[in-house]
Protein backbone atom coordinates (compact mmCIF):
# COMPACT_ATOMS: atom_id res chain seq x y z
CA UNK A 1 0.00 0.00 0.00
CA UNK A 2 1.15 3.48 -0.81
CA UNK A 3 2.67 5.28 2.24
CA UNK A 4 1.31 8.57 0.95
CA UNK A 5 -2.24 7.14 0.94
CA UNK A 6 -1.80 5.76 4.46
CA UNK A 7 -0.50 9.14 5.63
CA UNK A 8 -3.47 10.87 3.99
CA UNK A 9 -5.91 8.51 5.69
CA UNK A 10 -4.27 9.07 9.08
CA UNK A 11 -4.22 12.84 8.58
CA UNK A 12 -7.88 12.80 7.48
CA UNK A 13 -8.88 10.73 10.53
CA UNK A 14 -6.95 13.11 12.82
CA UNK A 15 -8.58 16.18 11.28
CA UNK A 16 -12.00 14.52 11.56
CA UNK A 17 -11.33 13.76 15.24
CA UNK A 18 -10.18 17.36 15.94
CA UNK A 19 -13.26 18.72 14.15
CA UNK A 20 -15.54 16.44 16.15
CA UNK A 21 -13.98 17.34 19.52
CA UNK A 22 -13.98 21.06 18.68
CA UNK A 23 -17.67 20.92 17.79
CA UNK A 24 -18.34 19.02 21.02
CA UNK A 25 -16.75 21.82 23.06
CA UNK A 26 -18.66 24.50 21.16
CA UNK A 27 -21.94 22.60 21.62
CA UNK A 28 -21.40 22.19 25.37
CA UNK A 29 -20.51 25.88 25.76
CA UNK A 30 -23.69 26.81 23.89
CA UNK A 31 -25.82 24.55 26.09
CA UNK A 32 -24.18 25.99 29.25
CA UNK A 33 -25.05 29.49 28.03
CA UNK A 34 -28.61 28.38 27.27
CA UNK A 35 -29.06 26.93 30.77
CA UNK A 36 -27.83 30.21 32.28
CA UNK A 37 -30.31 32.07 30.09
CA UNK A 38 -33.09 29.75 31.30
CA UNK A 39 -32.18 30.54 34.91
CA UNK A 40 -32.42 34.24 34.02
CA UNK A 41 -35.70 33.71 32.20
CA UNK A 42 -37.28 31.98 35.21
CA UNK A 43 -35.85 34.60 37.60
CA UNK A 44 -37.56 37.27 35.51
CA UNK A 45 -40.80 35.32 35.68
CA UNK A 46 -40.51 35.12 39.47
CA UNK A 47 -39.63 38.80 39.72
CA UNK A 48 -42.70 39.67 37.65
CA UNK A 49 -44.95 37.48 39.83
CA UNK A 50 -43.74 38.86 43.15
CA UNK A 51 -45.68 42.16 43.08
CA UNK A 52 -48.90 40.22 42.39
CA UNK A 53 -48.15 37.79 45.20
CA UNK A 54 -47.30 40.56 47.62
CA UNK A 55 -50.47 42.48 46.74
CA UNK A 56 -52.54 39.32 47.20
CA UNK A 57 -51.24 38.63 50.69
CA UNK A 58 -50.48 42.14 51.93
CA UNK A 59 -53.63 42.49 53.98
CA UNK A 60 -52.90 39.27 55.84
CA UNK A 61 -49.21 40.00 56.31
CA UNK A 62 -49.19 43.37 58.03
CA UNK A 63 -47.26 41.80 60.90
CA UNK A 64 -44.80 40.11 58.52
CA UNK A 65 -42.98 43.14 57.16
CA UNK A 66 -39.61 41.39 57.31
CA UNK A 67 -40.80 38.76 54.81
CA UNK A 68 -42.10 41.50 52.51
CA UNK A 69 -38.76 43.32 52.75
CA UNK A 70 -36.86 40.10 51.93
CA UNK A 71 -39.04 39.53 48.88
CA UNK A 72 -38.68 43.11 47.67
CA UNK A 73 -34.89 42.90 48.13
CA UNK A 74 -34.75 39.55 46.31
CA UNK A 75 -36.74 40.99 43.42
CA UNK A 76 -34.35 43.95 43.14
CA UNK A 77 -31.41 41.52 43.13
CA UNK A 78 -33.04 39.44 40.40
CA UNK A 79 -33.66 42.48 38.21
CA UNK A 80 -30.10 43.69 38.77
CA UNK A 81 -28.72 40.23 37.94
CA UNK A 82 -30.76 40.12 34.76
CA UNK A 83 -29.33 43.47 33.72
CA UNK A 84 -25.74 42.36 34.42
CA UNK A 85 -26.26 38.90 32.93
CA UNK A 86 -23.23 37.33 34.58
CA UNK A 87 -23.54 33.71 35.72
CA UNK A 88 -22.45 34.57 39.26
CA UNK A 89 -25.07 37.32 39.64
CA UNK A 90 -27.83 35.14 38.18
CA UNK A 91 -27.03 32.27 40.53
CA UNK A 92 -26.79 34.53 43.60
CA UNK A 93 -30.12 36.14 42.71
CA UNK A 94 -31.67 32.72 42.25
CA UNK A 95 -30.54 31.65 45.72
CA UNK A 96 -31.77 34.91 47.29
CA UNK A 97 -35.13 34.61 45.53
CA UNK A 98 -35.58 31.01 46.70
CA UNK A 99 -34.88 31.99 50.32
CA UNK A 100 -37.26 34.96 50.22
CA UNK A 101 -40.07 33.01 48.62
CA UNK A 102 -39.53 30.24 51.15
CA UNK A 103 -40.29 32.75 53.91
CA UNK A 104 -43.54 33.82 52.29
CA UNK A 105 -44.48 30.18 51.61
CA UNK A 106 -44.17 29.44 55.35
CA UNK A 107 -46.44 32.38 56.14
CA UNK A 108 -49.02 31.33 53.57
CA UNK A 109 -48.99 27.73 54.76
CA UNK A 110 -49.44 28.77 58.39
CA UNK A 111 -52.31 31.18 57.68
CA UNK A 112 -55.59 29.36 56.85
CA UNK A 113 -57.19 32.50 55.37
CA UNK A 114 -54.32 32.82 52.88
CA UNK A 115 -54.41 29.15 51.98
CA UNK A 116 -58.09 29.48 51.12
CA UNK A 117 -57.64 32.59 48.95
CA UNK A 118 -57.83 31.59 45.27
CA UNK A 119 -55.37 34.17 43.87
CA UNK A 120 -52.82 33.30 46.55
CA UNK A 121 -53.14 29.59 45.79
CA UNK A 122 -52.74 30.23 42.08
CA UNK A 123 -49.70 32.47 42.56
CA UNK A 124 -48.09 30.05 45.00
CA UNK A 125 -48.61 27.26 42.46
CA UNK A 126 -47.00 29.40 39.76
CA UNK A 127 -44.14 30.26 42.10
CA UNK A 128 -43.58 26.57 42.92
CA UNK A 129 -43.59 25.73 39.22
CA UNK A 130 -41.06 28.48 38.51
CA UNK A 131 -38.85 27.37 41.42
CA UNK A 132 -38.90 23.82 40.02
CA UNK A 133 -37.89 25.13 36.60
CA UNK A 134 -35.02 27.11 38.14
CA UNK A 135 -33.88 24.03 40.03
CA UNK A 136 -33.98 21.99 36.80
CA UNK A 137 -32.01 24.68 34.93
CA UNK A 138 -29.43 24.77 37.73
CA UNK A 139 -29.14 20.96 37.63
CA UNK A 140 -28.68 21.13 33.86
CA UNK A 141 -25.98 23.78 34.29
CA UNK A 142 -24.15 21.61 36.83
CA UNK A 143 -24.28 18.56 34.54
CA UNK A 144 -23.22 20.43 31.40
CA UNK A 145 -20.37 22.21 33.19
CA UNK A 146 -19.16 18.88 34.59
CA UNK A 147 -19.29 17.22 31.15
CA UNK A 148 -17.45 20.16 29.58
CA UNK A 149 -14.77 20.31 32.28
CA UNK A 150 -14.20 16.54 32.21
CA UNK A 151 -13.78 16.67 28.44
CA UNK A 152 -11.43 19.62 28.90
CA UNK A 153 -9.18 17.63 31.25
CA UNK A 154 -9.20 14.17 29.65
CA UNK A 155 -6.77 12.94 27.07
CA UNK A 156 -6.76 13.39 24.06
CA UNK A 157 -9.58 15.98 23.99
CA UNK A 158 -7.49 18.17 26.31
CA UNK A 159 -4.98 18.58 23.47
CA UNK A 160 -7.68 19.92 21.16
CA UNK A 161 -8.91 22.21 23.97
CA UNK A 162 -5.46 23.69 24.48
CA UNK A 163 -4.97 24.20 20.73
CA UNK A 164 -8.20 26.21 20.46
CA UNK A 165 -7.93 27.91 23.88
CA UNK A 166 -11.00 26.45 25.59
CA UNK A 167 -11.08 27.35 29.30
CA UNK A 168 -12.77 25.73 32.27
CA UNK A 169 -16.43 26.61 32.96
CA UNK A 170 -17.22 27.61 36.52
CA UNK A 171 -20.73 26.20 36.62
CA UNK A 172 -22.48 26.63 39.97
CA UNK A 173 -20.48 27.77 42.96
CA UNK A 174 -21.51 27.50 46.54
CA UNK A 175 -21.57 30.55 48.76
CA UNK A 176 -19.12 30.75 51.60
CA UNK A 177 -15.56 29.66 51.99
CA UNK A 178 -16.01 26.13 50.69
CA UNK A 179 -16.09 24.50 54.12
CA UNK A 180 -18.55 22.02 52.66
CA UNK A 181 -15.69 20.46 50.70
CA UNK A 182 -13.78 19.30 53.78
CA UNK A 183 -14.64 16.83 56.49
CA UNK A 184 -13.49 17.75 59.98
CA UNK A 185 -12.82 15.18 62.73
CA UNK A 186 -15.94 16.27 64.64
CA UNK A 187 -18.03 15.58 61.52
CA UNK A 188 -17.26 11.86 61.64
CA UNK A 189 -17.65 11.24 65.38
CA UNK A 190 -20.41 8.87 66.35
CA UNK A 191 -23.31 10.92 67.69
CA UNK A 192 -24.14 10.47 71.35
CA UNK A 193 -27.81 9.87 72.05
CA UNK A 194 -29.04 10.49 75.57
CA UNK A 195 -32.61 9.37 76.21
Amino acid sequence: MNPLLIGGIILGALLLYIWSVYNGFVTLKGRIKASLQEIGNQLKRQADMIPQLVDSVKGYMKHETKALEMITDARKSAISALDKGTPKDLLEASTKMTQALGAIRVIVESTPQLQAAGPVQQLMGEERDTADKIMYARRTLIDLSADYNIKLMTFPSNLVASIFGFKSEEGLTMPGDREYATVKPEDIKTPKVDL
